[in-house]
């Protein structure tokens, strides 16, 4: 081998011989299942039973993502808050291990927006439907329309943001310690925090059944008093969620625009595809998208979390406090996050 040859190989491999320095995944046998956020713990247990008894990996998504969208208490669902214009408008996509995708947007009244991206993808020859055709779609497929009104706290707390009027989305408000955990381990997520703040709450959920299949589903309300019409990356194949059966599987949460900017789930998948481990593809996506956000990179928040075909996981977020749980036969527990920026000290 000659002197350019050898460098050349040089430059290509050593990203994947040093990932081993940076960051480190954790094995885990088959199946798997990974949601986001401290509730993901919950969700993973409610999706468990299928995977256990060596069902697909697309239906333990789906009965994860019911799990938390009846969850009342959950901003996900259609007691959290509205957008500017007093309506809660839902988004969800969901992908399975032949690259078949679908998708809802702004939908409304709803309790199951999954479910109905679910149908979008088995019926149809559409990946996304929107507003009121995806509305009409859910009730011509069974769906029942739910009440019109806001819940009590939702309400209360949308008149008191009218006096302001701003938008502030808050970092990690998912995670904040306001969290209640009852007696039997289960986290409730509150509608109210101690500072009247109210933000998104993403489930983004990924799942590798016994077969090796990997599946993953997004399900959300968005971030409080967005635009009217605003839809974020989790209704975006390659942005909120994307599965590769070669590869793997990520999703994210946090900032929707930022992951959309750079198809983030995709990017991470493309990573992995390239060898890079679960940690260290979310890592080098986050380091793009905060590279295109200089300015303001330490005020907003994205975390992804991945899976690759060998059962290894990982994430990694631009702030830090984003955490991730996972349930195999061996483990089931909440990880915290890697993270490019610390959080800065209380001052309390």
């Amino acid at each position: 081998m000659n002197r350019r040859k050898f460098i050349n190989l040089t430059a290509l491999t050593a990203p994947l011989l040093s990932f081993s320095k940076v960051t480190e995944s954790i094995p885990a046998v088959k199946p798997i299942m990974i949601s986001t956020w401290e509730e993901g713990k919950n969700v993973n247990k409610a999706a468990w039973g299928i995977l256990s008894e060596k069902g697909r990996a697309i239906d333990a998504i789906e009965a994860g993502a019911i799990y938390v969208e009846d969850k009342i208490s959950c901003c996900v669902v259609l007691g959290g808050n509205p957008d500017r214009a007093g309506f809660v408008t839902l988004d969800a996509c969901i992908m399975d291990e032949n690259a078949n995708c679908g998708a809802v947007a702004g939908l409304e009244r709803i309790k199951h927006p999954l479910s109905v991206a679910r149908k979008v993808m088995e019926t149809t020859p559409h990946v996304l439907l929107v507003g009121d055709g995806a509305l009409k779609f859910a009730l011509q497929n069974g769906f029942t329309i739910e009440n019109k009104e806001l819940s009590i706290d939702a309400k209360k707390e949308y008149e008191k943001w009218l006096k302001k009027s701003t938008y502030k989305p808050v970092i990690n408000i998912e995670n904040l310690p306001v969290q209640v955990e009852n007696k039997d381990g289960a986290f409730t997520m509150p509608l109210k925090f101690d500072d009247g703040s109210f933000n998104h709450d993403t489930m983004g959920m990924i799942a590798m059944d016994v077969s090796g299949n990997v599946s993953g589903g997004v399900t959300t309300s968005g971030m409080a008093f967005k635009m009217h019409g605003r839809v974020g990356d989790s209704a975006v194949i390659g942005a909120g969620l994307f599965v590769d059966n070669e590869v793997g599987a990520a999703t994210s949460s946090g900032v929707g625009e930022e992951v959309i900017r750079t198809c983030g789930t995709h990017t991470v998948v493309e990573f992995m595809r390239r060898g890079y481990s679960p940690e260290l593809a979310c890592k080098k996506t986050i380091e793009r998208i905060i590279k295109n956000n200089k300015a303001r990179a330490k005020t907003l928040q994205v975390g992804f979390v991945a899976v690759n075909k060998k059962g290894a996981y990982g994430a990694y977020a631009v702030q830090e406090g984003f955490v991730y749980a996972v349930k195999t036969k061996q483990v089931d527990r909440i990880f915290k996050s890697a993270f490019f920026y610390k959080a800065p000290k209380s001052e309390d």
